[in-house]
């Protein structure tokens, strides 16, 4: 038995020794393979060329987020421009860490800006001018065209509100009292206006709305009590000329159109006086589209009593006989539609802009309607009547600045604080 396990310790010696002979030789074997692919490597005679790199037994310590806020409050002057772009293409300037939109295009490029604006106003107009006095050529029914204007553009407004652009803003009867003045007289107005466009050429129509500067004037000396100046007085002499000597002359000319032209006149005077008292905080969107809404139930009466039963009897089937009933129905609309868009562009224009460029845009608005109407219509008119017309412009042009320049001195007087 002893014999037995002395043979048995022998094997194990020997199977063992056997083992870890092979395991030597394996670790040989491998370290011999890594060792010829470092002689292959372009790095191996740069780490042999180095010194003997020696590991620390300090622990690595990682930077937690309370070391980088840390680091980063002792360069509050850090500043980085990111090549970033936000949803609406502009640039993000990430400062002090905090990420800020760089300016828009329209921050960069004001002018361009405003530009487009006034040729958005201008072209909307003359179109819808044009347009206007297409349709009276074959259905001259101003009381019914009036509503549909109105129609249209309330139609807009309700679309619009249901898509959230904009929010409607919430009304209620006190804001409804202040506003209904005002649309009775935009109702009152609109309707006169397409009177005399219907009777008359539209540049005399025109020429004699530039009196509106005169029927303002003394709505403010005589109903608000506000003293004007002598020099505003003295500038309103050109436009009562011009307006009177294009007048005497017009080829177009008939009562009709020159009365409802003056009371257009004085309807959007008076516009004017509510509107001041119509600041409701409201934004001028909410504004235009309420005084739109109210002013179409003003004037739907007068279409409906005054026109109704000839439009029954003949204005519909003679306009459709003369056009076609697409044709009838896309004029109806479309000149609505530009109603609304001129009107909306340039109450959008006119915030974007100082009164003294308020003034200029609004004379060379009625200078680009009068030229346009002529070259389209080819209306036949006098040298008095010409002459007239620009008389009257210029001196409304130069109403226009002399107000525009007292109202910009009181506003700076106004900022400039009591010494």
């Amino acid at each position: 038995m002893a014999s037995m396990s002395n043979i048995h310790l022998l094997q194990q010696s020997k199977s063992s020794s056997f083992y870890k002979q092979h395991a030597t030789n394996s670790i040989t074997s491998i370290a011999n393979r890594r060792r010829t692919r470092l002689e292959f490597s372009p790095l191996s005679k740069k780490i042999e060329s180095t010194k003997q790199v020696i590991f620390s037994s300090t622990p690595l310590k990682f930077v937690g987020l309370n070391e980088i806020l840390k680091h980063h409050d002792s360069h509050k002057s850090w500043i980085t421009k990111a090549a970033a772009a936000d949803a609406e293409g502009r640039e993000i300037e990430i400062a002090n860490g905090s990420a800020k939109p760089g300016k828009s295009f329209a921050e960069r490029f004001p002018a361009l800006v405003t530009g487009f604006f006034f040729f958005t106003w201008y072209f909307l107009n003359v179109i819808f001018n044009i347009l206007n006095k297409k349709v009276y050529n074959y259905f001259p029914y101003p009381y019914f065209v009036s509503a549909v204007h109105l129609l249209v553009g309330v139609s807009y407004c309700l679309v619009s509100w249901a898509f959230g652009l904009p929010k409607r803003a919430p009304v209620d009867k006190e804001i409804l009292g202040i506003l209904t003045p005002v649309a009775f007289c935009h109702a009152l107005g609109h309707v006169m206006s397409n009177v005399s466009f219907a009777a008359v050429a539209v540049s005399f129509t025109h020429t004699i709305k530039a009196l509106e500067p005169f029927f303002n004037a003394g709505a403010s000396q005589f109903v608000l009590g506000h003293q004007i100046p002598l020099p505003l007085w003295l500038s309103l002499a050109p436009v009562v000329i011009g307006v009177s000597m294009a007048s005497l002359t017009e080829l177009s000319f008939n009562w009709t159109g020159f009365i409802s032209a003056m009371i257009s006149n004085i309807a959007f005077t008076y516009r004017s006086i509510y509107s001041k008292k119509a600041m409701t905080g409201m934004d001028s969107t909410n504004v235009y589209a309420y005084t739109s809404i109210i002013a179409l139930l003003f004037c739907l009466p007068p279409a409906i009593f005054i026109e109704g039963p000839h439009l029954m009897q003949y204005g519909f089937k003679e306009a459709i006989a003369k056009v076609g009933l697409y044709k009838f129905l896309s004029d109806l609309f479309w000149i609505g539609m530009f109603y609304h868009l001129y009107n909306q562009v340039a109450t959008n224009t006119l915030e974007r802009v100082a009164p003294l460029t308020h003034a200029v845009g609004n004379v060379l608005k009625r200078v680009f309607v009068i030229g346009f109407s002529i070259v389209v219509f080819g209306n036949k008119i006098s040298t008095q009547t010409g002459i007239g017309t620009g008389i009257a412009i210029a001196g409304v042009a130069l109403y226009s600045l002399i107000k525009a320049n007292m109202e910009e001195e009181k506003r700076k007087s106004a900022k400039t604080p009591a010494s």
